[in-house]
């Protein structure tokens, strides 16, 4: 009885693991979450705010994302205020999904830079690696690459969730860029490749 119970737990093991590409290309709707906002602005230097630099790449995203054909969900489209658990809450309503947040790093060395791309759970994590591999080909900046984190709305999301750093609003350099339409389309871009790369290959 007890070998029964091993064979079968195999098969569903390999059955699980044979229907997840399946599931992975079969999302219907991007989630797109703007970082920040309101009375939250992210990092800042100067008249340089994150909250805004997420929004704009994140309008952008969707309007690449629609031009491929996907359907769409962006959180905020203005400069208003939402809560991690009401971010979650919001994303949750949307079934067949994904769910990308876009965010601006900083750090009190200004020499650091780069992009990098975070996910928390295994199922998210071909997703972050996608994107992070096309928007390496779309901007000429350091890859920082793909990492573990336990931020709270890649932590808690039901679906395959990702959180892209798209630089340092700290860095004199990468700050120069970010202000500029060019690179947060160049950013946004990448993203959407990197999502239509995730739905055919799983």
């Amino acid at each position: 009885m007890k070998k029964i119970f091993q064979c079968a737990a195999v098969r569903l093991a390999l059955l699980i693991l044979a229907i997840a590409p399946l599931q992975a290309r079969s999302f219907s709707t991007v989630v797109i979450d703007p970082g920040h906002g309101g009375h939250d602005k992210g990092c800042q230097w100067g008249r340089v705010y994150e909250k805004h630099l997420c929004l704009d790449t994140s309008l952008r995203l969707e309007n690449a994302l629609r031009k491929k054909g996907y359907r769409t969900a962006v959180l905020r489209r203005s400069d208003e205020f939402i809560s991690l658990p009401q971010r979650v809450s919001m994303a949750a309503r949307y079934r067949n999904s994904i769910f990308v947040s876009v965010h601006y790093n900083f750090t009190w060395r200004q020499e650091a830079s780069g992009i990098e791309t975070f996910y928390s759970t295994p199922q998210s994590q071909s997703l972050a690696y996608y994107v992070n591999k096309a928007i390496m080909k779309r901007v000429n900046v350091v890859n920082r690459g793909v990492k573990t984190a336990r931020y709270y709305v890649i932590r808690n999301a039901l679906m395959p969730a990702i959180l892209v750093e798209c630089g340092f609003v700290s860095n004199p350099s990468e700050r120069s860029n970010m202000r500029k339409a060019w690179y947060r389309q160049s950013v946004a871009d990448g993203i959407a490749d990197g999502i239509a790369t995730y739905r055919s290959r799983g």
